[in-house]
């Protein structure tokens, strides 16, 4: 299993150098795409370039977290890689349990990956609020609760499989990736694993999620998907359409 750690990156300088050297710290080469950053940002990248093992690519222009990771996994297949592990470069992941990530793909390569967050008291309700409607969306969309967080950026997937997906679907392209594209490899039959893994959220924290522009589009994802769940029911093909 050769496994790039991708990390999708915006205006994060006071955090993603200690989430790449995490990563380094477990052996994986780094790709780090930069979404538009601002340039103090890009000075703190144009630094970690310099280690070994970390590469950076810089989007043109803001185009959102889901268009960053698409990126990542057109890089890892082209080299090579077979696993690609998503993390997020705001360090609200327990980035230790990238251990027991990396030992449960080992064992289910096949999979996705995911990390089910487990919240403490600093959780912002509107993000608990939130899940729970995703949630019961997912149900719907997957007439299952084999997905128990459609949210998190705590993944490891299978790179060709992930390809695969963004290449012949539509998935969205910023907050309403993750989702999307866990429900969009369901239906293709990817099996999920689920590693229940702490989220914290600190006072200063960084957040790029837009209130009303980010819901909107969360609602247009669970729509979309919600209507091709009931075509595919309609036509009686328990596996999506390309």
């Amino acid at each position: 299993m050769n496994t790039l750690a991708l990390i999708p990156h915006y205006n994060h300088s006071g955090t993603v150098a200690a989430v790449a050297a995490a990563m380094r710290g477990f052996g994986l080469d780094v790709l780090i795409v930069d979404d538009g950053s601002d340039e103090a940002a890009r000075a703190v990248l144009a630094e970690l370039v310099q280690q070994p093992g970390i590469t950076v690519h810089y989007q043109p222009h803001n185009r959102g977290k889901g268009a960053a990771v698409k990126t990542g996994f057109q890089y890892a297949v082209a080299a090579g890689y077979s696993h690609v592990l998503q993390v997020d470069a705001d360090a609200q992941h327990c980035l230790q349990d990238t251990a027991k990530m990396l030992d449960a793909a080992a064992g289910s390569p096949e999979a996705v990956i995911c990390g089910w967050p487990q919240y403490g008291s600093d959780a912002p309700k509107s993000r608990l609020y939130g899940r729970k409607i995703t949630d019961f969306w997912n149900c719907l969309h997957t007439a299952s609760c084999d997905i128990k967080d459609g949210m998190c950026g705590f993944r490891i997937y299978p790179a060709e499989a992930a390809l695969a997906v963004v290449c012949e679907e539509y998935v969205g392209e910023r907050m309403d990736f993750d989702t999307e594209i866990l429900v969009r490899l369901h239906w293709r039959g990817t099996a999920l694993v689920w590693i229940k893994t702490p989220v914290r959220y600190s006072a200063g924290g960084v957040s790029h999620f837009r209130a009303w522009a980010d819901n909107v589009l969360i609602s247009k994802m669970h729509a979309r998907l919600f209507f091709t769940m009931l075509w595919r029911r309609l036509r009686g093909n328990m596996r999506p359409q390309p």
